[in-house]
Parts: structure tokens; C-alpha cells; sequence
């Protein structure tokens, strides 16, 4: 089945003022959607036209050169966001509860030192791109990709990232994305992260036997 966008969970409006409304409707339903019909598009005719994103993503050597690399800004795209919109939540912030936490702290020292890493991260992306919390086959890790790159390309699982392209803050935030990064935290859905670590962790412990 072709790539769809998933419906948000909460109303475009939900996130303010954090996240205004008219930035949630152009970026689900139009940046989004762009994505997901032009990595559509791509695939069509290949033998990954079925295929989840994620496996996708895991497969794009095997892929015709002249369709690499719109696959991968695309579905790239899609995955990414897909995976935004879970993450964000009008009851989120706060700070995450038991082994997620935990890790955080043992990793980074506080919460405080995780947010600092990520938003740095974001600040730092020259360009468009995005600034992750991932795990990495062995425990937390946060860094930052170009474009619409996914961790998932390098075999990690993404558990939190944030969008720094434009198009996510420049209604409201005009170029102080330092200003949207530090926002953004009053919206992160901690129980979505969570469950997202507990299955890249039930991965680890079933790879290593």
C-alpha cells in the first residue's frame, strides 16, 4: 500500500502558543503531503511500492541511481514527520518517568543536559535538517542529520527529534530558532518517547541473545 499521511492526534490548533495553527495546517497537510506523494511517485513500478518507510529507508542502495535520491529526501520526509507528530502532544512537557528516564540521566547526567545536547544540536544544523535523541543499537545518543536524513538509514531508532526546517517555525518564530527549540519542549509527549525506547530496548536485548 502507497505511503499515506497519518491524521494528527490532537487538533491544529492543540499545540499553541507554543506551535500556531497555521504552521500545523501548511506542515501536515501540504509539506507533509508533498513528501509522501513524491516518494509515491518514486516508488512506483519498483518492488518497494509496498514496502514500509522504514524498510525502505534500510534498502535505498538497492535502488536505480535516478531514483535514490528523491526516496530518500522523500520518504525520508515522511518518516520523519510521521514520527514528529506522535511525539508532540497538547499534554506534553514535564519530564519523562522510569527506564526512559533513568537512561537519561545515566547518559547525560539530567534532563537539563539532554535538551541542552538536542537544542544545540539544532542550532548548530547549518541549513534544514533535523536534531535527534536516538538509540543506537546499544543506548542513547543524540545528534543531528541534513535535510530530511532519518537515523533509521544508519540502522538507529529514532525516539524524539526536532524539525529545524523553516517551514516548522518561521510563522511564529521568524529566524530565532534557538527561541522555537526552547519552546518546543512544553509540547514533548514523554509517554509516546518512552514507548519508543521500551521497543528499541526489547530489540537490543533480543539481538544480543
Amino acid at each position: 500500500m502507497p505511503f499515506e499521511v497519518p491524521p494528527l492526534p490532537y487538533d491544529y490548533a492543540a499545540l499553541e502558543p507554543y506551535i500556531d495553527e497555521q504552521t500545523m495546517h501548511l506542515h501536515h497537510d501540504k509539506h507533509h503531503q508533498a513528501y509522501v506523494d513524491k516518494a509515491n511517485a518514486a516508488l512506483e513500478g519498483t518492488e518497494y511500492h509496498d514496502s514500509s518507510v522504514e524498510h525502505v529507508l534500510t534498502m535505498l542502495d538497492e535502488l536505480p541511481d535516478d531514483k535514490r535520491t528523491v526516496v530518500r529526501n522523500n520518504a525520508g520526509g515522511h518518516a520523519n514527520h510521521s514520527l514528529f507528530w506522535e511525539i508532540m502532544s497538547p499534554d506534553g512537557g514535564g519530564e519523562p518517568e522510569g527506564a526512559l528516564a533513568e537512561a537519561i540521566d545515566d547518559v547525560f547526567g539530567s534532563l537539563d543536559e539532554l535538551k541542552k545536547a538536542v537544542n544545540d544540536g539544532g542550532v548548530n544544523r547549518f541549513g534544514s535538517g533535523w536534531t535527534w535523541l536516538v538509540h543506537d543499537g546499544t543506548g542513547l545518543a543524540v545528534y543531528s542529520t541534513p535535510n530530511q536524513d532519518s537515523p533509521i538509514m544508519q540502522s538507529d531508532e529514532p525516539l524524539l527529534g526536532i524539525d529545524v526546517w523553516e517551514h516548522a517555525y518561521y510563522l511564529k518564530y521568524q529566524n530565532r530558532r534557538p527561541d522555537y527549540l526552547e519552546a518546543w519542549w512544553n509540547v514533548v509527549n514523554w509517554p509516546a518517547v518512552a514507548e519508543r525506547y521500551a521497543r528499541a530496548t526489547t530489540k537490543e536485548h533480543a539481538a544480543a541473545g
